[in-house]
């Protein structure tokens, strides 16, 4: 009988951080879940009372929160096999409009939030020559989208973080995996004003994502209608673009 996997997911209390730990549960995987929302998270450990899930309610803007979590995964469970930085927000922000709290705070989210999910685990990983570490990113950093100047810098930013980090980790036995969502239907997308081309359920990114982990994919892009368009839009020249995106569709402001 194979051990089953380990995964540790952050943004697990709602969205694509949920529709991953449903799937991992049904890929039979031991679980730890962290999200701000507690209740939510204990919720779905309710739901599944036979499946091994460990939550831990914080924010990733509190590394030594999320270090004490890593620690007490280790300690019950052993070094992760996946950890999947998965916390994300999406505000509107724009500059001259005191919108700069609204700027910080996607960027300690999206990036820094990042990086301190993987911090705990990092160590560990190498030690052990294995394990896949995952960032959730998004096609919203190919190009600067007009009113989301926040969001398309905090994804632009794990990009290349994640990039970076792939090459640190490859000689130390560590996987690297980008994932770039288009859009996919959660309760952030539902905010958004305009059209969503090749929209995608939720459960079903999480099967492709799990997928992609599983093989250790080095970028993937879901839907892979939108892997197209990202191209595209990356070669647009940039007179063209802004012309294109000048009176484009926003995000309202989170202030709004």
């Amino acid at each position: 009988m194979s051990t089953p996997l380990k995964v540790f997911i952050t943004g697990a209390s709602s969205g694509i951080g949920l529709a991953l730990a449903a799937e991992y549960v049904r890929r039979g995987a031991v679980l730890g879940l962290v999200a701000r929302r507690g209740d939510a998270l204990a919720e779905f450990q309710q739901a599944h009372p036979q499946h091994p899930i460990s939550i831990y309610p914080a924010d990733v803007r509190d590394a030594d929160a999320l270090a004490a979590a890593a620690e007490q995964f280790i300690s019950q469970y052993g070094c992760p096999d996946v950890v999947i930085a998965n916390a994300g927000i999406s505000h509107g922000a724009v500059t001259g409009h005191g919108d700069l709290r609204a700027f910080r705070d996607v960027m300690d989210v999206n990036y820094f939030g990042m990086v301190a999910t993987f911090e705990p685990f990092a160590h560990a990983m190498v030690a052990a020559r294995k394990g896949t570490l995952v960032g959730i990113a998004s096609l919203a950093g190919v190009r600067g989208l007009p009113g989301s100047g926040a969001y398309s810098a905090s994804k632009a930013a794990a990009q290349k973080y994640l990039e970076a980090l792939r090459v640190e980790m490859r000689p130390q036995g560590v996987a690297v995996v980008t994932i770039a969502p288009g859009y996919i239907r959660t309760p952030m997308t539902a905010r958004n004003p305009y059209p969503m081309p090749f929209l995608m359920d939720a459960d079903r990114f999480a099967a492709k994502v799990a997928n992609a982990i599983a093989r250790k994919a080095s970028f993937a892009v879901y839907p892979w209608q939108m892997r197209v368009a990202a191209a595209v839009l990356h070669v647009l020249p940039r007179w063209l673009y802004d012309m294109l995106f000048e009176k484009a569709p926003r995000k309202p402001r989170a202030s709004e």
